[in-house]
């Protein structure tokens, strides 16, 4: 059992104002321009596991980034830009140059990283509930035992405009909502920290959920290529580094295809597949999605009849759906019509983060699924549980809303770098692990997850340009639970088993 104790903070040093020089005249009544400054809270704390003390240092709160500026070549001044909201816990009295630290966030775009932060890296994690069993507010908030921080230090970080990460006045936040701006920024938050703790010589590692994984491949290349920091491993959760294996765009066949196990695994959780057990179900799933449908979809108007038949069977027999239906959407099945359509007759809708969670939609006869009842039974936990968190234990007062999904961000993000293409960074993880063939990478997939689905972040992987000397340097865990995996108990602790081993290995001491 693990309990917590706490101990008196440090006091952060109070924000600093700018003043003008004595020689300026100033308005008697304006307000003095107030430069941003580091407004970081430090605390401490000792986490009980079993017969074990863990003493740690929590330092929260926002630091500014600066960015050099030149007018006609001319230096201007390194100017602010952006406060960056951080949350690192450093274990004390460990040694700083063997001590391993990881660098997590989530994705979105546009989430913060409450969710590795408090669902499954932190020393204190909510109490949510799970599919079936959801916890009533007002919720709760426990100890982590199986916290990443046994092993490695953590600084979750939350890029501009989601969590108290704001553009500082006078400057755009949407200067950060796309691809290259975000790596950018998170790569400068990174290096600062790195830097200002004297962590250079400690074993690095990234972590990254959903989009976070988008961002951490394109950091592994672009932190060794800017800093030359080079990483010990990154951990990819529910991963998406190929966007053209999930847009269901018109010609793009490959996310049927590729969506199809993750669909029997749903279908299987509830009861319209009998008689068999789920690993039997998902392999005959994969051998299906990877031959003969794919063949199927390809000929398009050309297909023979009875090779039709046998793909409505199979499909039918595979995802719980009507042989009718199958034909009617012409043998391909867009998630959000598979969510509204597979329940249909229970008047319910199944979940895309989490498939094995149920809810209603207003219209029990719609085409499409209109919103994710997963991700409604996670969300007013985890946000109590950081708002409460932030405040009451580690003691940072900030009376801005804390951004846990912005939807300004997710409206504005940008992908222009892959105009008239499908987003992708595998090439770029391939590239730092080709540069640094001591990189590890940790993959971690939920069966019943239908918004990252395991089998084409298989197909991904099993693609990267890299050498068949560096294969072994991937692996692939899987869990019975959904995107976040760690809302089902017993992936949870297997999941932080699993990272624990990964950090360990990995970490070349």
């Amino acid at each position: 059992m693990a309990t917590a104790e706490r101990a008196p903070k440090k006091q952060a040093a109070p924000k600093k104002q700018q003043t003008a020089p004595e020689d300026e005249a100033v308005s008697a009544t304006a307000p003095a321009a107030e430069v941003p400054v580091d407004d970081l809270t430090t605390t401490q704390h000792v986490l009980t596991i079993g017969r074990r003390k863990l003493k740690y240092t929590a330092t929260t709160g926002r630091i500014v980034l600066r960015q050099e500026v030149l007018t006609e070549g001319k230096f201007d001044g390194h100017l602010p830009k952006a406060e960056v909201f951080l949350t690192a816990y450093t274990l004390d009295d460990a040694d700083a140059s063997d001590r391993p630290v990881t660098f997590a966030f989530n994705g979105g775009p546009g989430s913060s990283s409450l969710w590795l932060h408090m669902g499954l890296l932190g020393p204190r994690r909510v109490v949510s509930g799970d599919a079936g069993e959801l916890a009533p507010p007002p919720y709760g908030l426990v100890d982590n035992a199986e916290t990443l921080l046994r092993h490695s230090d953590l600084v979750f970080i939350d890029p501009v405009s989601t969590g108290y990460s704001r553009a500082v006045a006078g400057e755009k936040p949407g200067e950060y909502h796309g691809f290259t701006r975000d790596l950018e920024s998170v790569g400068e938050v990174i290096r600062l920290w790195t830097s200002r703790n004297g962590r250079w010589m400690s074993p690095k590692f990234l972590a990254g959920e959903s989009y976070g994984t988008t961002r951490a491949a394109g950091l592994a290349a672009h932190l060794q290529d800017r800093y030359g920091m080079y990483l010990n491993g990154v951990m990819l959760i529910s991963a998406v580094l190929e966007f053209g294996t999930l847009d269901f765009t018109p010609g793009n066949d490959l996310p049927f295809t590729l969506f199809l196990p993750s669909y029997a695994a749903v279908a299987h959780y509830h009861g319209l597949i009998p008689d068999r057990e789920l690993a039997e179900v998902l392999a005959d799933a994969e051998r299906f999605a990877a031959g003969r449908y794919p063949n199927a979809l390809a000929q398009g108007n050309r297909l023979p009849a009875d090779y039709r038949a046998e793909v409505l069977t199979r499909l039918a027999g595979l995802t719980g759906l009507s042989e009718d239906y199958l034909d009617r959407v012409n043998l391909r099945i867009e998630h959000t019509r598979f969510f509204a359509e597979l329940l249909r007759s229970r008047r319910q809708v199944a979940g895309r983060l989490d498939g094995r969670f149920t809810g209603w939609d207003a219209d029990a006869g719609g085409e499409v699924s209109t919103d994710d009842p997963s991700f409604r039974a996670i969300i007013g936990p985890y946000t109590a549980a950081v708002n409460h968190y932030l405040r009451a234990e580690l003691e940072y007062l900030n009376d801005l809303p804390y951004e846990i999904i912005s939807s300004q961000a997710a409206k504005d993000w940008s992908f222009k770098e892959f105009e008239n293409s499908h987003v992708s960074v595998a090439d770029k993880l391939a590239e730092a692990m080709r540069a640094n063939p001591h990189l590890k990478v940790h993959v971690a997939s939920g069966h019943y997850d239908c918004a990252t689905p395991y089998f084409a972040t298989e197909h991904t992987i099993g693609r990267l340009q890299i050498p068949a000397e560096l294969r072994d340097n991937i692996e692939l865990r899987y869990y019975p639970a959904g995107h976040m995996m760690y809302v089902h108990e017993p992936s949870r602790v297997q999941q932080s088993k699993d990272l624990a081993a990964f950090i360990q290995g990995a970490s070349n001491r």
